[in-house]
């Protein structure tokens, strides 16, 4: 088995390039969407949510399934570089499917009347939280690293499943959630944009800048794990000697 003990310098790069990119892409989407949008005619304000919550979606997914393809590379593997990318890949995706509910409830309030129903996608989601909440509760009490990784693998790539379920459950079952909004097709077979430019495109923007911060989230979470085990292995050294 092969440990990865030292820092990448690219990614150390990547982290240094991310910060301010993503930072400032941000700020400048949270100044774009609250003073340049317009004024949703049916929800009014309350729509302007949208803009948060549905890059949090995507960044969540993405996070997630980076977590079942290093899950698979590790138990395929057995390298340990592989188990860090999914445990910090699984931690900036649980905080994130964290704001996904939170956001949801919020822009649930004014637009069903209430912040939480027992609705299919609603609670898929909920489930999808509490795996991976799991998922870090079970490394918590493994007392073997490599047994800590092959468990956790195993969790991961089960969780990852759950997605697809939540992204069909619109279709699946009766929901109060409409379903995908970004694109539809029309009898031509062409598929063009369901909303007004002026709120497709702050919302891509935004899912751009999102995943920007992921990708700053997960290099950095990454180093973090790379220095914790690399201090471990020193002070088992020094109680060795």
């Amino acid at each position: 088995m092969r440990e990865n003990k030292k820092e990448t310098p690219l990614m150390m790069r990547w982290t240094k390039i991310l910060e301010p990119i993503s930072i400032i892409s941000l700020l400048g989407c949270g100044i774009w969407i609250f003073m340049g949008t317009p004024i949703e005619t049916e929800m009014g304000f309350s729509q302007k949510i949208m803009y948060l919550h549905v890059p949090t979606v995507i960044v969540t997914y993405l996070a997630f399934f980076v977590v079942f393809a290093f899950s698979i590379a590790y138990l395929w593997k057995r390298d340990m570089m592989f188990d860090q990318v999914a445990k910090s890949s699984a931690e900036v995706g649980l905080i994130f499917c964290g704001l996904v509910l939170v956001t949801g409830a919020i822009w649930g309030k004014p637009t069903w009347g209430t912040y939480w129903v027992w609705d299919a996608r609603l609670t898929t989601t909920l489930l999808l939280f509490l795996i991976f909440a799991g998922y870090f509760l079970l490394r918590a009490f493994a007392t073997d690293r490599e047994r800590e990784a092959r468990l956790a693998s195993v969790l991961g790539i089960i969780g990852f499943l759950d997605i697809p379920i939540i992204h069909k459950s619109v279709e699946w079952w009766r929901t109060l959630h409409q379903p995908t909004t970004l694109l539809k097709v029309n009898e031509a077979g062409e598929a063009k944009p369901a909303m007004p430019m002026d709120l497709l495109l702050p919302l891509l923007v935004t899912m751009l800048a999102m995943l920007l911060f992921y990708g700053y989230l997960l290099f950095l979470r990454i180093q973090m794990e790379e220095r914790y085990h690399v201090l471990q292995e020193t002070i088992v050294k020094k109680e060795g000697a």
